[in-house]
């Protein structure tokens, strides 16, 4: 029995031989070979993951996952996708300003609207939602004071489908482009939200510098029209040390 417990002895040390040996084969042949003929251990060639790259990452991450702000000195303003002031935010930056200014744009109390324009860009007069720098007419804030009681005639830009040049007093612009309904009540209010669109190019947030444009519309008012008949004015805001100015007025209306 002895005897034949060692021949069996050696039929297994046989079959494992025959097993580890072309595993270890296999495992030595995967393993880099140094110049010197070495074999090196692959974990020691990596470098090594320190707990601040792992920050890094982590804070990367972070940021990429961060809402986009911008930086006005100590105030810091949340960014849409778009790269513009969130309207939440904007409502409640600019609100209490608007009320005042359109309340003041209704009573023509130009006081009031003077004392709310940019003190060095004035504001700019958009017949239609495409603001022109070239062509739009600019108001400094000493010059709207005299707006109602000038009766010179001006050229305000071009109307929509015919061509024709806008030349009207600043009072007849007034009825026609700026107080055509009564936004004080509007149907809807959007603070750095596009509520109506007509057939002309939006660029008021190309052209503005991080503008809160405070947006009053009407839907409509005959229903006979089928809703072309909407309109809206957008009061466009910048901030100058720390307040928010009035620097664009824009009419917007169904267009061809």
């Amino acid at each position: 029995m002895k005897k034949h417990k060692t021949r069996n002895t050696i039929i297994i040390g046989l079959i494992c031989a025959a097993v580890i040996i072309p595993t270890a084969i296999k495992l030595i042949s995967q393993q880099p070979i140094s110049e010197n003929g070495t074999i090196e251990n692959e974990l020691d060639n990596k470098n090594p993951i320190s707990s601040d790259d792992v920050k890094g990452d982590q804070d990367t991450e972070k940021e990429n996952n961060q809402d986009e702000i911008i930086d006005y000195g100590d105030d810091t303003y949340e960014l849409t996708e778009e790269g513009i002031i969130k309207p939440e935010v904007a409502e409640k930056l600019i609100k209490e300003t608007s009320e005042r200014l359109i309340n003041a744009i209704k009573d023509k109390d130009v006081e009031t609207i003077s004392d709310l324009i940019h003190p060095v860009k004035g504001v700019r007069f958009t017949p239609y939602t495409c603001v022109s720098l070239e062509n739009d007419v600019v108001y400094n804030k000493d010059e709207i004071k005299n707006f109602f009681e000038d009766k010179e005639v001006y050229v305000w830009g071009h109307y929509d489908g015919t061509g024709d040049e806008i030349k009207l007093t600043p009072s007849e612009y007034y009825d026609k482009f700026i107080y055509s309904e009564d936004f004080v009540n509007a149907e809807k209010v959007g603070y750095n939200e596009v509520l109506s669109s007509g057939n002309m190019l939006e660029n008021q947030f190309e052209v503005y510098d991080n503008p809160i444009i405070v947006e009053y519309y009407f839907s409509g008012f005959n229903p006979e029209y089928g809703g072309i008949d909407w309109r809206s004015l957008r009061l466009v805001f910048e901030q100058y040390e720390g307040s928010w100015k009035l620097v664009g007025v824009i009419n917007n209306q169904w267009t061809i």
